[in-house]
């Protein structure tokens, strides 16, 4: 499915980024912003502003519903969520992608299997990615087995 309009649900200087990025690639751009940031930098370079709520970022950038519902008003057919805030919640990937949206980022499935870290070492491990030594999983027992891992594998020097 090809994008032609993308909203940027971030701020500050990721948002810029993305904003660039977005132009070169000859996107048009709907940056979602707080009523504190309706005057950024960021919001001067982007096609148009949605204004998802005021400055507490519990009530704008993190407010999931009200970023769909900016995305949908303003003809969006992406969303991309920068990093931090929303980036690695799979319940608004799944949101995003419910509202017939397109998702730029790892799937949700992705985001919840990184969440779990000795399911992303299983996952990085089968994938044949070179992992750093240490326990394959929780560890269990006594002092003695975790000292006697950590005499094993060693510190950094």
């Amino acid at each position: 499915m090809a994008i032609s309009t993308l909203l940027v649900a971030n701020r500050g200087e990721i948002a810029v980024r993305i904003l660039r990025s977005a132009r070169s690639a000859g996107l048009r751009t709907v940056l979602a912003v707080s009523e504190a940031d309706q005057d950024s930098m960021a919001a001067g370079l982007a096609d148009a502003v949605a204004v998802v709520g005021p400055a507490p970022a519990q009530k704008s950038y993190l407010n999931a519903e009200a970023l769909v519902a900016a995305a949908r008003e303003h003809g969006c057919d992406a969303v991309h969520p920068g990093y931090g805030f929303l980036s690695e919640n799979a319940a608004f990937a799944r949101r995003v992608q419910e509202a017939g949206l397109t998702w730029v980022g790892p799937s949700p499935e992705v985001i919840d299997l990184m969440g779990h870290k000795t399911r992303a070492l299983e996952a990085a491990i089968a994938a044949g990615v070179p992992v750093l030594a240490g326990s394959n999983g929780p560890l269990e027992g006594d002092d003695d087995a975790v000292l006697a891992l950590a005499r094993e594998v060693g510190y950094p020097w």
